[in-house]
């Protein structure tokens, strides 16, 4: 159900996010879950699984979702946006004439359709007709055997979509074969280059960062960065006078945002805005993601109890992937960011509490649900608990990403 779902981003080739799979914890193989077709099936699709709806936990984006056969010789899909749902035919399905006329019937309403884990086996020739995309399992296809069979599928206009990229060599590997789309987190690795420099206003920026993870706060060192960068302050007080974040009252400076928010709050935000300033030549999705694990991380602090400020849930989320965002290593980047050592630790995955809050999120990106059985253990928090806190963070994370995205260039892709 929605309640037990995970997602994971598919980008084309700018880096961009054009859709997400979710992953369903309920479900066989992550799967849609099967509700037995006598059950009252509208209702208890709209009790149980829609109480996150899709556009709460894919934004804008399109959402990827596997169908096992009894869903889709049921009309499951009926109940989803088909302009919002791509209806994903899992390689379990049997190739019968009525599992074809499903799918035809599922085109036919408007669905975009596409084949999952395709191993380029005749056999599934019967479903092409329909089917408006192909996804590649990138682990277990050989490369020749994918170089042989894409074109065929290419002058069909089927879109291609290469799964489990993991890292940006399996990406640039694949790249001249004509693949549309991508999904994995190859993106989220950093290009370390040794020999380069921060430039100054990244500098800037982690020096920023840095005043927010103290319990102490230095209000006049803030504004000395602040008027040193026009844009940076233009782009604070855009974010904190959006209504998504204040209804009520105009923000005109950076103390008055202090005195109307609160020290802790603004800690955060300054340290969201500065994190958007670092990643402005990197994919969005790398922004997002730290969103989502800032909230998440936060939230589950609190539910532990924790001490707020520092906000050291939050800011270990937010800065867990500086050394992608700065493609240097981890120990270079905390060098130069000198943060509390237990964020220092959490960051270099050393055992502690912060730690396993942020290896929880990594959990429910990956879907790993043993993981997460684990970790729920471990802390004393219900499972049923986690996935309220991971839901209320991906919708956070939504919310804020159209505030920062007005001001987040497109990001360039090399190679």
């Amino acid at each position: 159900m929605f309640a037990y779902v995970a997602r994971q981003p598919i980008l084309d080739n700018n880096m961009e996010v054009q859709a997400y799979e979710l992953l369903f914890r309920d479900g066989k193989n992550n799967c849609f879950p099967d509700v037995l077709p006598d059950e009252a099936t509208s209702s208890i699709l709209a009790r149980n699984y829609l109480t996150l709806g899709l556009e709460e936990f894919s934004g804008d984006k399109r959402s990827f979702i596997n169908f096992h056969k009894d869903s889709l010789l049921n009309d499951f899909t009926s109940i989803l946006n088909p302009e919002k749902t791509v209806v994903e035919i899992v390689e379990t399905i049997p190739t019968t004439r009525e599992m074809v006329e499903a799918c035809k019937r599922i085109k036919n309403n408007g669905y975009t359709l596409a084949l999952d884990d395709h191993n380029f086996d005749p056999r599934w020739d019967v479903f092409l007709p329909y089917i408006d995309m192909l996804k590649v399992d990138t682990h277990r296809t050989p490369i020749e055997t994918i170089a042989q069979h894409l074109p065929k599928f290419q002058r069909a206009n089927i879109k291609l979509v290469a799964e489990k990229v993991e890292t940006r060599e399996e990406y640039e590997k694949l790249k001249p074969y004509g693949f549309d789309l991508y999904q994995g987190y190859y993106f989220a690795k950093p290009q370390i280059i040794k020999s380069r420099n921060l430039p100054t206003s990244k500098l800037a920026m982690l020096q920023l960062m840095e005043i927010t993870a103290h319990a102490g706060f230095d209000l006049q060192k803030v504004n000395d960065i602040f008027e040193k960068d026009v844009g940076l302050s233009y782009m604070l007080l855009r974010f904190i006078n959006n209504p998504l974040i204040n209804k009520r009252y105009e923000i005109t400076s950076i103390r008055h945002a202090l005195n109307y928010m609160g020290e802790l709050e603004l800690k955060k935000f300054i340290s969201l805005v500065a994190l958007a300033r670092i990643s402005d030549d990197k994919p969005f999705e790398l922004l997002h993601m730290s969103l989502v694990r800032a909230k998440f991380c936060e939230l589950l602090s609190h539910e532990c109890k924790d001490k707020d400020n520092p906000p050291k849930g939050f800011l270990v989320g937010l800065f867990s992937l500086l050394d992608t965002l700065l493609d240097q290593d981890i120990n270079t980047v905390i060098g130069k960011l000198p943060v509390d050592n237990e964020i220092k630790d959490a960051l270099m995955s050393k055992e502690g509490r912060l730690t396993t809050y942020l290896h929880t999120a990594k959990a429910f990106e990956s879907a790993n649900w043993l993981n997460l059985i684990r970790f729920s253990k471990q802390m004393g928090v219900d499972q049923r608990q986690l996935h309220s806190l991971f839901n209320q963070a991906i919708v956070w994370g939504n919310n804020i990403r159209q505030v920062v995205s007005n001001h987040f260039p497109t990001a360039r892709v090399s190679g």
